[in-house]
């Protein structure tokens, strides 16, 4: 089972909003240096829905050729059309990813029982360890706990990424899936809270940014050292907020690009970030003591 900090990183892309991948070798390298425990690699930070399926893919495989077995890389390779999760799940496994991500089909909003055919078609179709992710507030559907439970039956679904910062929702999964089915923290805010309360880890936008203090407050909080995790938190606790700000991932990409770790390409519809939210951005960075670019 992977545990910790997980980054959910961004795809790193030129001016004119093409994949960067010097840039891409330089984030998979730091988080390995950094100690980060784990890539997703094109999840919704990583622009998945502005991706097409050729680059969603390429960025995978590239993600995972980058990695070299030092780190486990999960493809984020979920979609709103069954076909197209299965079409992308099999590109991951054949890249060699170590497991995929797959999040609730967003906007068609499905039942209960939509989402339970939906993952359990996928996780048919193919042989790869996956994790449910659920995030009604980007997909204005809510996977129930029961849901979960069923699914949590089916033998290559093996987690979920719960994004609801609902904390009663963890410990409830918990109870109903026993400890062999991992639960991750989807929100950094309460990511602490969260693996206290028996989440395996986080995955996380502000491990982009701050890798090895995400890394140190997960492992303290996975060995039960709450006043550990609280002081390695409370460093990065403004970066949490700084970096909702805009929509992810715009003030998470406006901070690697102030970092000196990518250049400015974002992809509509979402923008660079505004400038009446870089001040907020900076002081948050500058009080977690990261380094400008030189």
């Amino acid at each position: 089972m992977i545990r910790g900090s997980i980054v959910a990183l961004v795809t790193p892309m030129t001016p004119e909003g093409v994949i960067d991948e010097r840039a891409l070798a330089r984030l998979v390298g730091w988080h390995v240096e950094q100690g980060t425990d784990a890539i997703v690699s094109v999840g919704t930070t990583g622009e998945s829905a502005t991706l097409d399926e050729e680059e969603h893919c390429y960025v995978i495989r590239r993600t995972v050729e980058l990695a070299d077995g030092r780190i486990p890389v999960i493809a984020g390779t979920g979609a709103n059309s069954t076909s197209e999760a299965i079409a992308l799940t099999r590109c991951a496994r054949a890249a060699g990813a170590d497991a995929c991500l797959l999040v609730t089909p967003y906007y068609n909003k499905p039942t209960q029982e939509g989402l339970y055919q939906h993952h359990k078609a996928v996780a048919d179709a193919v042989d790869i360890p996956q994790i449910l992710y659920n995030v009604p507030g980007r997909t204005a559907v809510d996977m129930s706990p029961e849901t979960v439970m069923r699914l949590a039956g089916v033998p290559n679904i093996i987690g979920i990424k719960e994004a609801t910062a609902d904390l009663s929702r963890i410990t409830r999964i918990r109870e109903m899936t026993g400890t062999d089915f991992a639960i991750y923290s989807g929100d950094d805010v309460t990511a602490r809270e969260a693996i206290l309360a028996g989440a395996d880890g986080d995955i996380s936008v502000t491990a982009n940014v701050a890798p090895a203090i995400m890394h140190s407050m997960c492992a303290a909080a996975l060995v039960g050292d709450a006043v550990r995790a609280a002081e390695f938190d409370a460093r990065v606790s403004a970066l949490h907020r700084a970096l909702f700000t805009e929509s992810n991932p715009i003030p998470v990409k406006w901070a690697l690009w102030w970092m000196g770790m990518i250049d400015t390409g974002i992809r509509l519809p979402l923008t660079w970030l505004s400038s009446e939210y870089e001040a907020a951005v900076e002081e948050a960075l500058q009080g977690a003591g990261l380094p400008r670019k030189s």
